[in-house]
Protein backbone atom coordinates (compact mmCIF):
# COMPACT_ATOMS: atom_id res chain seq x y z
CA UNK A 1 0.00 0.00 0.00
CA UNK A 2 1.36 3.64 -0.75
CA UNK A 3 0.02 6.34 1.08
CA UNK A 4 1.00 9.92 -0.50
CA UNK A 5 1.79 12.44 1.90
CA UNK A 6 0.96 16.14 0.55
CA UNK A 7 1.68 19.50 2.64
CA UNK A 8 -1.17 21.62 3.44
CA UNK A 9 -0.47 25.08 1.72
CA UNK A 10 -1.86 28.00 2.43
CA UNK A 11 -1.34 31.02 0.06
CA UNK A 12 1.08 33.89 1.35
CA UNK A 13 -2.00 36.38 0.70
CA UNK A 14 -4.10 33.74 3.21
CA UNK A 15 -2.09 34.01 5.80
CA UNK A 16 -0.80 37.46 5.63
CA UNK A 17 -3.66 39.13 5.12
CA UNK A 18 -5.80 37.07 7.95
CA UNK A 19 -3.18 37.65 10.14
CA UNK A 20 -2.48 33.70 10.97
CA UNK A 21 0.07 33.78 13.47
CA UNK A 22 0.65 29.70 12.63
CA UNK A 23 1.89 30.21 9.39
CA UNK A 24 5.27 30.79 8.29
CA UNK A 25 5.74 33.36 4.90
CA UNK A 26 5.76 30.23 2.98
CA UNK A 27 2.22 29.11 4.20
CA UNK A 28 3.41 26.00 6.21
CA UNK A 29 2.24 25.27 9.94
CA UNK A 30 4.60 26.68 12.82
CA UNK A 31 4.21 26.87 16.01
CA UNK A 32 4.74 30.63 17.06
CA UNK A 33 7.51 32.16 18.11
CA UNK A 34 6.71 33.95 21.96
CA UNK A 35 10.49 34.20 23.26
CA UNK A 36 10.38 37.91 23.07
CA UNK A 37 6.51 37.97 24.82
CA UNK A 38 6.55 39.71 28.26
CA UNK A 39 5.32 36.86 31.23
CA UNK A 40 2.29 37.89 32.30
CA UNK A 41 -0.72 36.33 35.08
CA UNK A 42 -2.88 34.48 31.91
CA UNK A 43 -6.30 33.01 32.84
CA UNK A 44 -9.49 31.75 30.51
CA UNK A 45 -12.91 30.30 31.35
CA UNK A 46 -14.41 28.19 29.01
CA UNK A 47 -18.06 25.83 29.16
CA UNK A 48 -19.99 23.41 27.53
CA UNK A 49 -23.40 21.45 28.14
CA UNK A 50 -24.14 18.21 27.77
CA UNK A 51 -27.65 16.64 27.75
CA UNK A 52 -29.16 13.91 28.48
CA UNK A 53 -32.32 12.30 29.36
CA UNK A 54 -34.23 12.93 32.78
CA UNK A 55 -33.82 9.78 33.64
CA UNK A 56 -29.68 9.65 33.04
CA UNK A 57 -29.65 13.16 34.91
CA UNK A 58 -30.79 11.64 38.19
CA UNK A 59 -28.64 8.97 38.23
CA UNK A 60 -26.17 10.78 38.14
CA UNK A 61 -27.00 13.16 41.17
CA UNK A 62 -28.16 10.48 43.25
CA UNK A 63 -24.26 9.26 42.63
CA UNK A 64 -25.67 5.79 42.07
CA UNK A 65 -23.88 5.63 38.06
CA UNK A 66 -22.97 2.24 37.68
CA UNK A 67 -18.82 3.23 36.92
CA UNK A 68 -18.91 5.67 40.13
CA UNK A 69 -19.18 8.94 40.89
CA UNK A 70 -19.40 11.17 37.87
CA UNK A 71 -18.97 14.52 38.07
CA UNK A 72 -16.16 13.88 40.32
CA UNK A 73 -14.42 11.82 37.75
CA UNK A 74 -15.00 14.44 34.75
CA UNK A 75 -13.40 17.10 37.25
CA UNK A 76 -9.99 15.33 37.46
CA UNK A 77 -10.61 14.00 33.62
CA UNK A 78 -11.19 17.64 32.70
CA UNK A 79 -7.60 18.58 34.86
CA UNK A 80 -5.45 15.64 33.52
CA UNK A 81 -7.10 17.13 30.26
CA UNK A 82 -5.58 20.47 30.38
CA UNK A 83 -2.96 19.60 31.10
CA UNK A 84 -2.38 17.77 28.21
CA UNK A 85 -3.41 19.87 25.82
CA UNK A 86 0.33 20.76 24.14
CA UNK A 87 0.33 16.70 23.35
CA UNK A 88 -3.31 16.63 21.15
CA UNK A 89 -3.31 20.19 19.74
CA UNK A 90 -0.31 20.63 17.86
CA UNK A 91 0.80 23.60 17.70
CA UNK A 92 0.34 24.39 21.27
CA UNK A 93 2.50 25.60 23.62
CA UNK A 94 3.89 23.15 26.61
CA UNK A 95 2.97 25.68 29.78
CA UNK A 96 3.12 25.50 33.55
CA UNK A 97 -0.46 25.51 34.37
CA UNK A 98 -0.92 26.99 38.21
CA UNK A 99 -4.52 26.74 38.15
CA UNK A 100 -7.02 24.04 36.52
CA UNK A 101 -10.36 24.15 38.47
CA UNK A 102 -13.73 22.72 36.82
CA UNK A 103 -17.08 23.38 38.15
CA UNK A 104 -20.47 21.86 37.16
CA UNK A 105 -23.80 23.76 37.10
CA UNK A 106 -27.02 21.33 36.70
CA UNK A 107 -30.08 22.65 35.18
CA UNK A 108 -33.09 20.03 35.84
CA UNK A 109 -35.27 21.57 33.87
CA UNK A 110 -33.31 21.24 30.12
CA UNK A 111 -31.80 18.23 31.67
CA UNK A 112 -28.22 19.19 31.10
CA UNK A 113 -24.78 19.65 32.67
CA UNK A 114 -23.00 22.62 32.00
CA UNK A 115 -19.15 22.08 32.51
CA UNK A 116 -16.97 25.44 33.53
CA UNK A 117 -13.40 25.48 33.74
CA UNK A 118 -10.91 27.88 34.60
CA UNK A 119 -7.35 27.77 33.38
CA UNK A 120 -4.42 30.15 34.71
CA UNK A 121 -0.74 30.50 34.33
CA UNK A 122 1.92 33.16 34.36
CA UNK A 123 4.05 33.05 30.89
CA UNK A 124 4.36 34.27 27.28
CA UNK A 125 0.88 32.55 25.94
CA UNK A 126 -2.64 32.15 26.92
CA UNK A 127 -4.24 29.69 28.47
CA UNK A 128 -7.83 29.52 26.25
CA UNK A 129 -6.73 26.07 24.66
CA UNK A 130 -6.57 24.42 28.29
CA UNK A 131 -9.63 25.73 29.39
CA UNK A 132 -11.60 24.75 25.98
CA UNK A 133 -9.81 21.36 26.27
CA UNK A 134 -10.57 20.95 29.95
CA UNK A 135 -14.57 21.88 29.19
CA UNK A 136 -14.27 19.04 26.48
CA UNK A 137 -12.73 16.44 28.17
CA UNK A 138 -15.07 16.51 31.22
CA UNK A 139 -18.43 16.21 29.20
CA UNK A 140 -16.27 13.08 27.09
CA UNK A 141 -16.20 11.80 30.62
CA UNK A 142 -19.80 12.29 31.43
CA UNK A 143 -20.42 10.69 28.29
CA UNK A 144 -18.18 7.39 28.66
CA UNK A 145 -19.64 7.10 32.35
CA UNK A 146 -23.58 7.45 31.37
CA UNK A 147 -23.55 5.77 28.25
CA UNK A 148 -25.21 3.00 28.95
CA UNK A 149 -28.26 4.76 30.61
CA UNK A 150 -28.58 7.18 27.71
CA UNK A 151 -26.62 6.67 24.32
CA UNK A 152 -28.55 10.07 22.89
CA UNK A 153 -26.57 11.86 25.04
CA UNK A 154 -25.56 15.51 22.90
CA UNK A 155 -22.72 17.60 23.83
CA UNK A 156 -22.89 21.12 22.94
CA UNK A 157 -22.11 24.98 23.40
CA UNK A 158 -18.46 24.84 23.87
CA UNK A 159 -17.04 28.33 23.93
CA UNK A 160 -14.59 30.49 25.77
CA UNK A 161 -16.19 32.45 28.11
CA UNK A 162 -13.23 35.17 28.93
CA UNK A 163 -9.46 35.35 28.82
CA UNK A 164 -7.03 37.93 30.55
CA UNK A 165 -3.88 38.73 30.36
CA UNK A 166 -1.27 39.27 27.50
CA UNK A 167 -0.88 42.12 24.88
CA UNK A 168 -4.69 41.76 23.95
CA UNK A 169 -5.66 41.95 27.75
CA UNK A 170 -9.16 41.25 28.99
CA UNK A 171 -12.17 39.86 26.43
CA UNK A 172 -14.98 38.38 27.49
CA UNK A 173 -17.87 36.77 25.45
CA UNK A 174 -20.87 38.33 24.97
CA UNK A 175 -23.87 37.30 27.17
CA UNK A 176 -26.12 34.69 24.86
CA UNK A 177 -29.33 35.96 27.20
Amino acid sequence: MIIALFPIVVSERVSSVSGLSHFNGRGEAVMVDVSNKEDTVREAKASGKIYMKKECLHIVLKGTMGKGDVLGTARIASIMGAKKTSEIIPLCHILNLTKIETDFEIDEKESSITALCTAKTTGKTGVEMEALTGVSVALLTIYDMCKAVDKTMKLGDIRLLSKSGGKSGHWEAVSEG
